[in-house]
């Protein structure tokens, strides 16, 4: 399958299961349940989720097994979206072309709604069929790559850098806590849910963290090149707020260059892995060529 009608189908069973785990909009509290769904139900790549399922197919997993693991990685991807556009954050009222959870409710209600997505999340990521070891381990997984040592302490640090002119070292950690961690998680947890070997876990850590990189890498890219019509938020909003980017620092060319090495990086790591890689390759190279 190649990964067009890979994500293409990931975000019709997607969008399917997490129909069944929201709360349904007229169930009260109502304003909350309605910026959940808001929040989580209005589009997007839904990247992170087929990274789960693409990792455990290549590991030979089902997905049946995997699907709480990507229901819940999107779950924490929407919340984390939810706060960084809140005003205190990022204070953007554009996302995905619809306005943001706060422009469209109230700004309690957003912050609400990212709770409420953060702990469904852990609550879906329980009822995976898998042993009373696994699940655990998922769990911790996925709570190391949400907190402090990952995403929430990587914007943090974007907020700590914001007006500053960071080293490449220092930027780069940066987005690996804030971007790369949650798609590195996104293929541990699919491998966990195959029970795949500590061998081809590892290749997939590693794999991760070169495509969670060049994510960022590109989506910098776009906030230079890119159109709104086509990313769905403001173009430049990241240079208008004087944030630290790879183009910033590194120039267009130079980024370019880094996500050339990034992406080599990244086809390096999977020879390490057993099983059939193509696919988890042609979404890396989505992940390097994407105009959204």
């Amino acid at each position: 399958m190649n990964p067009d009608s890979f994500l293409s189908d990931t975000r019709k069973r997607l969008e399917s299961a997490l129909e069944t785990t929201l709360p349904a909009a007229d169930r009260e509290p109502q304003r909350l349940h309605q910026a959940m769904r808001h929040a989580v139900l209005g589009g997007g790549k839904r990247l992170r989720p087929a990274l789960v399922l693409a990792a455990s197919q290549c590991c030979g997993g089902s997905t049946e097994t995997a699907m709480p693991s990507a229901v819940a990685v999107e779950l924490i991807h929407a919340y984390s979206l939810v706060h960084d556009d809140l005003p205190a954050m990022d204070n953007d009222e554009l996302r995905r072309g619809r306005p943001t959870c706060h422009i469209a409710f109230d700004e309690a209600t957003a912050i609400l709604a990212g709770d409420a997505l953060q702990t469904l999340a852990f609550e879906t990521l329980g009822t995976t069929q898998a042993s009373a070891e696994q699940v655990l381990e998922m769990m911790r997984v996925l709570a190391a790559a949400s907190g402090h040592r990952g995403m929430a302490g990587g914007q943090a640090l974007d907020l700590d850098a914001t007006g500053e002119q960071p080293s490449m070292e220092a930027l780069e950690t940066m987005h690996r806590r804030k971007t790369g961690a949650l798609i590195e998680a996104s293929l541990v947890l699919g491998a966990l849910a195959a029970d795949a070997s500590e061998a081809s876990i590892s290749a997939l850590r590693e794999f991760g963290r070169a495509i969670g990189l060049a994510f960022q890498v590109q989506d910098d890219i776009l906030d230079v090149e890119g159109s709104a019509e086509k990313t769905g938020k403001p173009q430049g909003s990241d240079s208008n707020q004087n944030k630290a980017t790879y183009t910033s620092l590194l120039g267009i060319e130079g980024a370019r260059q880094r996500l050339e090495s990034l992406s080599g990086s990244a086809n390096e790591a999977l020879e390490g892995v057993t099983g059939n890689t193509e696919l988890l390759r042609a979404l890396a190279r989505f992940i390097v060529q994407r105009d959204h």
